[in-house]
Order: C-alpha cells, then structure tokens, then sequence
C-alpha cells in the first residue's frame, strides 16, 4: 500500500498567553510565541505540531521559514524518517543550527503526527510503546522567597513528585535562601530541581554548585553558557550535584559530544532543538547506550508519547505552552502524565482560540 502523499503545508504564527510570565535568570517570557504546523494528505488527514519562538521577535520569521521548508514536501510521501533526511540534504551547504534546525524539527514532528494518524495510532503505538504513567516535575520560574514555597507546595499537593524553580539571583546568599524557603515548603516526599539559564560564568558557577551541595538537590540546570561544553565539565568535576543539559543542544551529535565530554550528567533534549521525533529517537538510543536519565524539556504533548518509549526516562516537564490554542491540553493526574489513545500526538487546535492569538 503506497504512503499518502503530502498536498500542502502551512505555518501559522500565534502568541499564546502563558499562565504567569515565565521569570528566568537571563529574562522573562510574557507569553508563547508559537508556530502551529499543519502538514495536509491527499487523505484528509492533517498531521500537527508546533514549534516554540522563545521571542516574538522570532515568530514571523520562523513562521516563513517553516511554510518555505514545508513547501518542498508537498507531493511527497508520508515518510518520516525519508523526509528529514530529504530536508536536511537540501540545507546542508546552508547549515541548520537555529531557525531552521527549528522549522525542520516541526515538519519532522508534523510529518509523524499524520504518519500515526493514518496508521489509526496513538505515536507512542507506532513506535511500539504503549501510554504510561509518566512521573512529572512542576516548573516555576523566578518568583521570590516570598511565592515559590507556597506554588511548589501546592504542586506537591496535587501529586507532583518534584518541583523545578528558576535561581541565579544577585547573590549566592539570595540562592540559598530561595532553595531553603522552597525546600521546607515541600518537605520530604518531593524533590528539588534548580535552572539557572546560563547565567554565570564558570568560576561564579563552580563556587555556587559547591554551596548548593549541602542542599540535597536532584539537579542543577545550565549553570552557564549551553556551548561552553568544557566549561560544564569542569563545573561538573568540581561539584557532587548532577548537572542537567540539553535543552539548547542541537541535534543528537551535540547531545554525543556533551556526555563524551563529560559535561552533564543527565539529558534533557528539546523536541523542536534536538530534531523533531526522528532526533528524540537518536538522541534517547545515546542516552541508554550512555546509562544517561532522559528528561523532556518543554512539548509535553509530544513527550508524554517519546517518554514512554525512552529506555532511560526520568522526568516530564509539566509546562503548559499550547494548551490555550488546543482543544483538549494535556493534564496531570497525581503527578504523572501520559499519552491518550488519540491517533497521533492527540494534538487538535481550537480555531476560535487562534483566531484570537493570531500574531
């Protein structure tokens, strides 16, 4: 039975209002800047994905880049893996990091989306997996000694087995203090994750982590720059608390030279950085072959489907990017998500809601 064949392929900008402003170390984010992929068959079926911009800055340009990208597919089958490796052929004097790495991580998930849809499969089915309860951790932003205790308790009150804030304020004494306020907040039965964003320099990095040894953390994230991959090495010889990267490796070759490198000590892959569904399975196979834990970062939707068939699987990041343009979001039951028995991702959009975001 020959594959559908692809008929055309749009990418819609919107900006999503996120719950609160995401507060980071390196910035704030006011809302989601997304661009939604919509990959059409000569079946009627339309495969889904979305891609995040960080900045709406970024979102009309990726958008174009995206709808360019996706025009080279029309008339061709839907063949995930054929695809990505047709696109990136066609870009490869051109390089991919960014943008582009972006635009074709989306068509990949897009691309996959439909293959499952037409097959009648959840993803995580096709790829041989079934649902499961994934464990989720919560995640804050920078909000203060003042917030974070009572919003990661009330995590944990509805289940969640651990709770991530974002640090790196002015001071160390400013860290600390937060971490603890945090900690008593929760109390014994979760555990504690910490991002700094890339915030400090190596020397600042390493003085910081050793402080925050004594506190029982099950990760420090990003302690600097993502590219500095010696940098994190030597952070991570000179610390005891694990270090966590991934979210701004592109690819999974990048993900290889991190853990070769010693750099991290666990992975969390960004689905739309490390290469759509097609760069999740690569980077996953690194991690088991490496006894890494695999952690998600963002794309819940997707994830709850990756995760479930990740040898290595630690944690979901349970952060709501799309939920206000969806028809049905992703929920959280006793602190653990997982993937329904929709075909596909199970992603569907509430056209009312876009109409209304559009950028």
């Amino acid at each position: 039975m020959s594959p559908a064949r692809i008929t055309r392929v749009t990418a819609r900008p919107v900006i999503a209002p996120l719950m609160r402003p995401l507060r980071t170390a390196s910035g704030v984010m006011e809302s989601a800047p997304l661009v939604l992929v919509d990959l059409e068959t000569e079946t009627g079926v339309v495969g889904r994905a979305y891609a995040f911009a960080y900045t709406p800055v970024l979102l009309g340009a990726l958008a174009r880049l995206t709808a360019d990208a996706g025009g080279l597919l029309e008339g061709r089958p839907v063949q995930p893996y054929v695809l990505t490796r047709f696109l990136r052929a066609r870009f490869v004097l051109a390089g991919t990091p960014g943008l582009l790495d972006m635009a074709l991580a989306a068509l990949d998930v897009a691309a996959w989306d439909a293959h499952a849809r037409i097959a009648g499969l959840p993803l995580v089915r096709l790829l041989g997996g079934e649902p499961v309860d994934l464990p989720a951790y919560a995640s804050f932003g920078m909000e203060g000694a003042e917030v974070l205790p009572r919003l990661c308790a009330e995590a944990v009150q509805q289940g969640f087995g651990a709770v991530k804030i974002k640090i790196g304020h002015a001071t160390l004494a400013e860290d600390l203090n937060v971490v603890r306020q945090v900690k008593r907040g929760i109390g014994d039965d979760a555990v504690l994750l910490v991002d700094y964003n890339q915030s400090l320099s190596v020397p600042e990095a390493v003085t910081r982590c050793r402080a925050l040894d004594q506190e029982g953390l099950a990760w420090i994230e990003e302690p600097t720059r993502y590219d500095d991959t010696a940098g994190h090495a030597r952070i991570a010889a000179e610390t005891c608390t694990p270090l966590q990267l991934g979210e701004n490796l592109w690819g999974p070759a990048a993900i290889a030279e991190s853990l070769a490198a010693g750099a991290s000590d666990l992975m969390m892959p960004d689905l739309i950085k490390v290469g759509g569904v097609t760069g999740w399975l690569a980077a996953a196979a690194i991690c088991q072959a490496a006894r890494v834990p695999v952690s998600n970062h963002f794309f819940q939707e997707a994830s709850a489907h990756l995760m479930a068939v990740t040898p290595t699987a630690q944690f979901v990041e349970f952060f709501d990017l799309a939920g206000p343009v969806l028809r049905t979001a992703l929920t959280a039951r006793d602190g653990a998500v997982r993937a329904g028995e929709e075909p596909g991702l199970g992603i569907d959009w509430d056209e009312d809601a876009i109409a209304r975001y559009a950028a």
